[in-house]
C-alpha cells in the first residue's frame, strides 16, 4: 500500500497535468469560438503529458538498471505515469459515452 507522503506525491503531479493546469497555457485557438482552447488542443496536450510521464518512467528504469538511480524514483515515476494514464482512459471513457448520448437523442 502508498504510504501518505507518496500519494500526496503522486497527487501532485497528477494536477500539474490536469485540465486546469491546460488552459494556464497559452494555446493557439485555430478557430475555436468564444475565445477559448478547442478541446482537440487540449487533448493534444493531455496526450502529450501522458507521453512525457511514460518517456520518464523509462528513462528512470534504464537508470536504475544501469546502477545510476535509486529504485524510489524509479517507483514513484511508474506510478505518475500510470496515473496518468489512467486520467486519460476515463476522459476516453466520458467521451464515449457523451457521444452514445447524443447519439441515442431524437432529431
Amino acid at each position: 500500500m502508498a504510504t501518505p507522503g507518496f500519494a500526496a506525491g503522486a497527487y501532485a503531479s497528477i494536477q500539474g497535468m490536469g485540465a486546469g493546469n491546460l488552459m494556464r497555457k497559452p494555446i493557439a485557438t485555430g478557430g475555436a469560438e468564444a475565445g477559448g482552447p478547442d478541446f482537440s488542443a487540449l487533448l493534444g496536450k493531455a496526450l502529450d503529458a501522458t507521453a512525457n510521464a511514460g518517456r520518464q518512467a523509462d528513462a528512470q528504469t534504464a537508470s536504475v538498471a544501469g546502477g545510476r538511480a535509486d529504485i524510489v524514483n524509479v517507483v514513484t515515476a511508474v506510478a505518475e505515469s500510470e496515473a496518468a494514464i489512467e486520467t486519460l482512459v476515463a476522459v476516453r471513457d466520458r467521451v464515449i459515452a457523451a457521444y452514445e448520448e447524443i447519439m441515442r437523442m431524437p432529431v
